[in-house]
C-alpha cells in the first residue's frame, strides 16, 4: 500500500447557549452558505485554543518541542530587558533601537503599535538575548554599542537563516505546525503543514438574544430601584462541521525530520482537536463539548473538504448530520475512488463505508502510525 501524504479530520462537535467566536461588534461570527447564514468558529480561534490548552495531550507536553512567543514586543521582552539590570541604561537603549530594527524591520522605529506582531521560537530568541548580552559586554559605552549592533545587524540575515538551518524547530512547535509569516524576512517564511478550515454549523444559524442585568448587592432601600447594570449579548447553539488537513511529509520536515517527534504531535493533535471546546464568555456559558463524531482519513491524493455534505442545511441533528456525510463521501468514492485508509468514532449508528469504528485513543494511535509509514 501507498504511503499516506494527507491526513485528512473531519468533526462534528455540539454547542449549547454560547458565544464561541465574537466578531468585531461583540456577535457571533457567521458564514453565508448554500443560501443559508450559518454560526461559524474562525479557524484562527480554534489554532490559537488547541496551541494554548492546558490539557494532558498539550502540545507543550511533549519531549522534544520548542516553545513559540508571538508578539511585537519579542525583542522588549525576551531580548532586551534581562539586560537592564547588568549594564547602563543608555548603553541598553542603543542596542535595542539596533535590534528592533534587525527584527521587526524600518518601521519599528515608529513605535511598537506599527509593528508586524511576530511569531518567533525559543531557539531563535536564546540566540538573539546572547547575541545582545555579548555586544553588550564588549562595549565601553552607549556610542561604541550603537556602532557594534549597526555591523551586527548587516549580517543579522545571514547569520539566523544558518541558525534556522541548523537547528530543528527554529521557530518552536507552533510556526512548526501553522506556519509563519514575516514580512520584514521572506527567508523566515514558514510553510503550515497543518491546513485549518472555519468551522460552521450544519443547519441554519440558532441564535438569541440574551438580556442580563448586574445588582449592586450593598444598595440600600432609600437607593433608586432598579439593577445597577443592564447589557444585552448574543447566543447561539450549534452543530459544527470542522475539517483538519495534515501535510504529513511537510510536518516531519518542519519537526527538524523527527519522525518520532511528528508521530507524537499528530497523536497529541487529533486529542486536542476533538476535546478542546473553544469559546469566548466561558464563565457564563461553559461552552465545554467534545466531538460527536470524528473521521480521520489517509491517504496520498489532494485532500477534498466534506463540507458539501451540508451546503444545502440539515435538520440539527447529529445522526441526520452523520448520515449526510456519510452519504455525500459514498458518492465521492463511487465517483473518484481515491482510496483513503479510514477510522472514525461515532456516537449515532451511521458509519462511513470502508471505515472502521474505534475510540479516540484507537484513532490517535493510528493516524500518528500514519506518520511512521511516511518514506524519510
Amino acid at each position: 500500500m501507498t504511503a499516506p501524504r494527507f491526513l485528512q479530520i473531519h468533526t462534528l462537535h455540539s454547542y449549547t447557549g454560547a458565544l464561541l467566536n465574537r466578531d468585531d461588534s461583540g456577535l457571533a461570527k457567521q458564514l453565508p452558505y448554500g443560501g443559508t447564514i450559518r454560526t461559524r468558529v474562525s479557524s484562527q480561534c480554534l489554532k490559537r485554543h488547541w496551541r494554548t490548552a492546558e490539557d494532558v495531550h498539550a502540545l507543550e507536553n511533549i519531549a522534544g518541542v520548542e516553545e513559540s512567543f508571538r508578539s511585537r514586543e519579542l525583542v522588549t521582552i525576551k531580548v532586551i530587558d534581562p539586560l537592564r539590570e547588568r549594564f547602563p541604561k543608555d548603553l541598553v537603549d542603543a542596542l535595542e533601537g539596533e535590534f528592533q530594527k534587525a527584527v521587526y524591520g524600518d518601521k519599528a522605529e515608529k513605535g511598537k503599535q506599527s509593528r508586524q506582531t511576530l511569531l518567533f521560537g525559543a531557539p531563535e530568541l536564546n540566540w538573539l538575548a546572547k547575541e545582545a548580552e555579548r555586544l553588550a559586554a564588549a562595549s565601553p559605552d552607549a556610542k561604541a554599542a550603537k556602532a557594534a549592533a549597526a555591523d551586527w545587524a548587516k549580517a543579522f540575515k545571514e547569520n539566523i537563516k544558518a541558525l534556522r538551518e541548523a537547528t530543528a524547530l527554529p521557530g518552536g512547535l507552533t510556526a512548526a505546525l501553522f506556519g509563519r509569516m514575516v514580512t520584514s524576512d521572506t527567508a523566515a517564511n514558514i510553510e503550515a503543514p497543518v491546513h485549518v478550515a472555519h468551522a460552521f454549523t450544519v443547519h441554519a444559524a440558532e441564535a438569541e438574544s440574551d438580556y442580563f442585568t448586574a445588582v449592586d448587592d450593598l444598595k440600600r432601600e432609600e437607593d433608586d430601584g432598579g439593577a445597577d447594570t443592564i447589557q444585552e449579548t448574543e447566543l447561539t447553539s450549534g452543530l459544527f462541521y470542522g475539517y483538519v488537513v495534515v501535510d504529513l511529509p511537510a510536518l516531519i520536515k518542519n519537526c527538524g525530520d523527527d519522525q518520532t517527534l511528528a508521530s507524537r504531535v499528530v497523536h497529541n493533535l487529533l486529542y486536542l482537536i476533538t476535546e478542546v471546546s473553544p469559546g469566548a464568555k466561558r464563565g457564563s456559558t461553559a461552552p465545554y463539548g467534545r466531538a460527536g463524531f470524528v473521521l480521520v482519513e489517509a491517504g496520498n491524493r489532494q485532500p477534498r473538504s466534506l463540507a458539501a455534505a451540508y451546503r444545502k442545511a440539515v435538520a440539527p441533528d447529529l445522526e441526520a448530520a452523520v448520515a449526510a456525510l456519510c452519504d455525500h463521501l459514498g458518492t465521492l468514492d463511487d465517483n473518484y475512488a481515491t482510496g483513503e485508509q479510514r477510522r472514525h468514532l461515532s456516537l449515532v449508528s451511521a458509519q462511513p463505508r470502508g471505515s472502521e469504528r474505534g475510540s479516540l485513543a484507537d484513532l490517535a494511535t493510528w493516524s500518528a502510525g500514519r506518520v511512521e509509514e511516511v518514506p524519510l
